[in-house]
């Protein structure tokens, strides 16, 4: 999982992709165990490979990478919450403020009788908690498509209600859970743009480049120089951005003009 990821930004910036390929690429790098692991066919043997993928795989980008999708998993669950935060910083370079202190907590149920958004429209009713999950939520409810490890779903696991599933691994049956409640993967953003699941979302995550590219930029600039973006650097990432755009803001050329800037030059 890692070595895709890896292998998948080496490979962007080698051919300086555009940064809307970060999140809505249309191949990715596996080997015959990652790919059956994804339920993607046609892939043999064990060294990394480039794989195009088809739409039915639902996969491209790194939203749909079993890496982020399990350190972006709440251990044996998902919560939109943490999902949809982590695009919300790490993709769009968008700040999320810290909950109030008596926001409380959200746990989702493995018993199967409600499903996690059902939990959060409760959890919205209150003002001081709506206007913060009306921007961090949609992502992660898009991304509810993928379970915490990372393999697409239609359905929730259950330990009591719902179906026993059945699922084989080298021919024994080693599933012990059931098929819940569907998965509702559809939402819209805080823009009003909406979309049916996780390909729409990348969709629309990839057709904002300057979003992208400004986010990526000052990633750049703080794993370069080993500090943290401050409001004095924003003209300096905006020029940054401004030299990779004529070039469809490709990653490579986004880390040529970090390297050419006076944010890294003058560390």
């Amino acid at each position: 999982m890692l070595d895709e990821t890896r292998l998948f930004f080496a490979d962007l910036v080698a051919r300086d992709a555009p940064v809307s390929e970060l999140v809505a690429a249309k191949h990715s790098y596996l080997n015959n165990r990652l790919a059956r692991f994804y339920d993607i066919e046609g892939v043999d043997g064990i060294a990394m490979q480039r794989v195009s993928l088809a739409p039915e795989t639902h996969r491209g980008g790194l939203l749909t990478q079993a890496s982020v999708l399990k350190v972006t998993a709440a251990g044996l669950v998902t919560s939109p919450v943490v999902r949809g935060a982590w695009v919300r910083r790490k993709i769009l370079g968008r700040e999320v403020p810290p909950p109030p202190a008596d926001a409380g907590s959200v746990e989702p149920d493995t018993r199967g009788a409600t499903t996690i958004r059902e939990q959060l429209a409760a959890h919205r009713r209150s003002e001081a908690c709506a206007g913060c999950h009306r921007q961090i939520d949609p992502a992660g409810f898009a991304l509810e498509a993928f379970d915490p490890t990372g393999q697409f779903r239609d359905r929730y696991r259950s330990t009591q209600e719902g179906e026993p599933a059945k699922r084989y691994i080298n021919g024994h049956d080693t599933v012990a859970y059931k098929y819940s409640q569907p998965v509702d993967a559809t939402g819209e953003l805080a823009d009003g743009r909406a979309f049916a699941g996780p390909d729409e979302l990348r969709t629309l995550l990839a057709s904002d480049p300057v979003a992208l590219a400004r986010c990526l930029a000052g990633k750049l600039v703080a794993f370069g120089t080993g500090r943290s973006i401050e409001p004095g650097d924003r003209l300096a990432v905006d020029r940054i951005v401004a030299e990779a755009a004529p070039h469809d803001y490709g990653i490579g050329s986004l880390i040529h003009a970090v390297v050419q800037s006076d944010l890294f030059r003058d560390k």
